[in-house]
């Protein structure tokens, strides 16, 4: 990894390079080490970094170019969709079961071998959720959690980490039962970091990652303090 710039453990929590500094291939790999301590990642955020990394691998620090987003306002809701919504059948909460929304997300997909939730990466977020960072909204069916994803929420921005889905449309269903809440909490951006098909059929639009930032130093500052969801 010659030329990444390497974080200290314990060392300043904002001691991240220029965003400009990331590299173009792999499209936006910026930092390696540090911790993943609450104020490095609080930090990390509001610069447009994430961590992802892998087992055995130094934390990795990323910050693509362009940026995932999708706006509350233009979810893109498929007939399907609506028809299962309309059904009824699923119970969505907030913040009921965050650790077991993590460790669904920690399962491995069909056809892939390991994850990127490490279990330090799974206990550095759940200390954000215990501090009310970071939330997660869950799909239920029958009493059984099927479905649910989780991110970091810093003033109108909500940072999406991951989703899983144990049965048709329930991820998505939890997606919806997101948005309504960032809607009626006047969030105005989702950060879905790399563009896929999946979140394009969603409404997710790239943007340059200096429009980003710009959105960011907007939409974070002031980031006030935590805020509780469970009253949603």
């Amino acid at each position: 990894m010659s030329g990444i710039h390497w974080l200290e453990r314990g060392g300043a929590a904002d001691a991240f390079p220029p965003v400009g500094l990331a590299l173009r291939e792999p499209n936006g790999l910026l930092a390696a080490g540090g911790d993943l301590r609450p104020e490095r990642l609080l930090a990390a955020y509001r610069r447009g970094i994430f961590p992802w990394y892998e087992e055995g691998q130094p934390i990795l620090w990323w910050s693509p170019d362009p940026r995932a987003v999708l706006y509350p306002h233009a979810l893109r809701v498929s007939r399907s969709l609506r028809r299962t919504l309309k059904r009824g059948g699923f119970e969505v909460t907030v913040d009921r079961a965050f650790a077991a929304v993590v460790a669904g997300c920690a399962s491995p997909r069909p056809g892939a071998v390991g994850t990127w939730i490490t279990p330090e990466m799974a206990a550095a977020y759940g200390t954000l959720h215990r501090l009310g960072w970071a939330h997660s909204i869950e799909t239920w069916r029958d009493g059984v959690l099927v479905g649910g994803l989780y991110g970091v929420a810093i003033g109108r921005v909500f940072f999406g980490e991951s989703m899983f889905s144990r049965v048709t449309d329930a991820s998505k269903v939890a997606l919806v039962g997101l948005v309504r809440r960032l809607e009626a909490r006047g969030f105005e951006l989702i950060d879905c970091q790399v563009a896929s098909e999946h979140l394009a059929s969603l409404g997710a639009v790239e943007l340059p990652r200096r429009v980003f930032l710009e959105r960011l130093a907007a939409l974070c500052e002031p980031a006030g303090q935590p805020a509780s969801w469970r009253e949603d």
